[in-house]
């Protein structure tokens, strides 16, 4: 029996335990971390990066509001790059590849020096409850933890069964036990549960690849980094690799297809549709005869290698078999096949936007227990869950952020108003307001908020007060600053623009479509005035002036679609035939059947642009 009362306990120490214990602990809590394995703390159990579409965002987020997870990739990192810099800025999003170990020992560095926090190693079987109310913990050895509030971030481990080919082991992670009890208790509290799979693909030897055959993916040439803070960049970076799958590895594979539980009804839970297995992918897009599939290093120093794009729970041999004729991989050697993985997952609409349940008080859900995907999504809601567990037992208010103020906040509301039948991952056509939840700005946005609550110091606040005022500094400037035809029309027609044959603000010229701050500093008297300014600030300044009237427009949509509750769909309406929707809208709406497009805006997968094409196909 520990006799010391905690004021948090976390149950689990993934992405979502081990930044919302960090975040209880920071802000005075004393919390306990309880978890299986003290050697898996930060584990990365799927693919060994950080970042990517809508998660680069979260992971910005998630360091302007104090948490960890932004500097330990940095810190880990061997590539990094700005993923979308073809399209828009709300579409830039940054990625990380990591070293894996390296990311998990940094992550129990960080924690084993966060004040406040404790840690024990052994499985917890049940929740204390009293009145309604979460008092404490018991794990498998009987002992009995008191605490003022709980977490729940157990991952894939509640009931989890791996599944390779027709054989089925019990476990969390390959080689990890799988945790049992607490799905059982929640059940007979009235709790309703659901199962989902998730998958990951072979690990290789990459010291028997044939890396002449593939196509070679470098780092950014400037690479980026998450964290606002001061985690140094790169100065070296690892290659990535690109290749493809072909008929002959889908004609190997499809021999499998009766082995795989995927199709002889073993597994029936549902998996990630953005991440689909190699099984599921040749029998979806039969069409298509090869899939392309990212070679990715584990590490500084291991050879192994994670072959992204190759998640299978089909048999070892088959695996192995149909490796084999992907170019580069004729000699390849396996350290372990790809497996897939049940677990149970708690319908996400049973909490409030705190994440703490509505049956059991103090009692809060963050991670794959709420039927997400990705340790980006698990990590933010980590981070509000160890926040708002905090609050409550020092009675201070909840804390929430909006749809219109971080990607974690629509991730968030669209859990707990729309709930998830798949596992949910997080994308920019998800947010209506993208253009202002930038992964530039996330300091902008956030920051003064983690410094209220007490997770940003002092110097954050200020380092974000001047790039806030060397931004406006700088906008001030290009909008009084004038060009006259003589100076500017020689850039114009290097990015083949027309020319002017009048004075313009140089804010106006950097309107242009392919115009850039980098072109107009060619300008030698402007390049002398805003030359010292950080990179930082000058695209914060740029982005401001380029997309304002956007911005503004976006504002007005979401606006208009607060008015739509009135605007009826007809009954029975057949979505399918309107070319303009996309794929994910059509399924939803044909299964959802929403009965005002109001209600249709709020469906997970329907985006602001589907609801424009149904209201224009509605005649409004």
């Amino acid at each position: 029996m520990i006799s010391e009362i905690y004021d948090v306990i976390v149950v689990g120490a993934g992405h979502a335990g081990s930044e919302a214990a960090a975040a209880a602990a920071n802000l005075g809590s004393k919390t306990l971390l309880i978890t299986m394995n003290m050697q898996t703390i930060g584990q990365m159990s799927c693919n060994p990066a950080m970042g990517g579409i809508a998660k680069g965002q979260i992971v910005r987020e998630i360091d302007a509001m104090g948490g960890y997870s932004g500097i330990i990739a940095d810190k880990s990192a061997i590539q990094f790059k700005m993923l979308n810099l073809s399209k828009g800025p709300a579409m830039w999003s940054p990625r990380t590849q990591n070293d894996r170990m390296l990311f998990a020992e940094e992550w129990r560095y960080a924690l084993e020096n966060t004040n406040n926090l404790d840690f024990f190693q052994d499985m917890v079987k049940s929740l204390i409850i009293e009145n309604h109310k979460v008092v404490g913990v018991i794990t498998s050895l009987g002992i009995k933890i008191k605490a003022k509030s709980v977490v729940l971030t157990n991952g894939t481990f509640l009931n989890g069964l791996i599944h390779v080919g027709d054989k089925q082991l019990g476990g969390g992670r390959m080689g990890e036990p799988k945790a049992s009890g607490i799905t059982e208790q929640l059940v007979s509290l009235g709790f309703e549960s659901g199962r989902m799979k998730t998958g990951t693909p072979p690990r290789v030897d990459g010291r028997s690849l044939d890396y002449s055959k593939m196509e070679e993916q470098k780092g950014d040439e400037k690479p980026h980094k998450f964290s606002y803070s001061d985690t140094p960049k790169l100065t070296k970076q690892l290659s990535c690799h690109i290749v493809y799958t072909n008929e002959t590895v889908h004609d190997i594979l499809r021999e499998g297809f009766d082995r795989s539980p995927m199709f002889n009804g073993t597994i029936q839970s549902t998996g990630p549709r953005y991440c689909p297995s190699i099984e599921d992918k040749i029998n979806r897009f039969a069409e298509r005869n090869r899939h392309q599939l990212f070679v990715e290093p584990e590490g500084w120093r291991t050879v192994e290698i994670y072959v992204n794009g190759f998640s299978s729970s089909l048999p070892e041999d088959i695996q192995i078999k149909a490796m084999k004729y992907i170019p580069g991989f004729q000699n390849v050697k396996v350290f372990r096949p790809g497996y897939a993985i049940e677990y149970d997952y708690f319908p996400p609409t049973q909490l409030y936007h705190t994440l703490e349940t509505k049956l059991i008080q103090n009692l809060y859900f963050a991670g794959q227990i709420n039927g997400t995907t990705g340790y980006e999504e698990a990590a933010g809601q980590g981070l509000m869950a160890g926040i708002n567990a905090h609050n409550k037992v020092h009675d201070k208010g909840e804390f929430i952020l909006n749809r219109d103020e971080a990607y974690i906040g629509v991730l968030i509301d669209d859990l707990i108003t729309k709930g998830t039948e798949e596992p949910y991952r997080m994308f920019t056509s998800r947010a209506e307001y993208r253009l202002l939840l930038r992964q530039d700005n996330a300091d902008i946005r956030l920051t003064e908020k983690a410094y209220q609550l007490g997770l940003a110091d002092e110097t954050r606040l200020r380092n974000v007060e001047e790039k806030i005022a060397k931004s406006n500094q700088l906008e001030d400037y290009l909008k009084e600053t004038s060009l006259k035809p003589g100076i500017i029309n020689p850039i114009l027609a290097s990015i083949e623009s027309s020319p002017v044959d009048q004075a313009y603000r140089a804010s106006q010229i950097l309107t242009r479509p392919n115009m850039t701050l980098d072109k107009l500093e060619e300008i030698d008297f402007i390049n002398e005035k805003i030359g010292d300014f950080s990179q930082e600030v000058k695209e914060q300044a740029e982005i401001n002036i380029k997309y304002r009237g956007y911005i503004e427009k976006e504002r007005e949509n979401v606006a208009k679609l607060n008015r739509l509750e009135t605007i009826k769909i007809p009954e029975g309406f057949d979505y399918t035939n309107i070319n303009s929707l996309s794929s994910e809208a059509k399924q939803k709406l044909n299964k959802v059947k929403p009965q005002s497009i109001a209600q249709a805006g709020r469906i997970s997968g329907v985006s602001p642009a589907d609801i424009n094409v149904l209201l224009i196909f509605l005649g409004r």
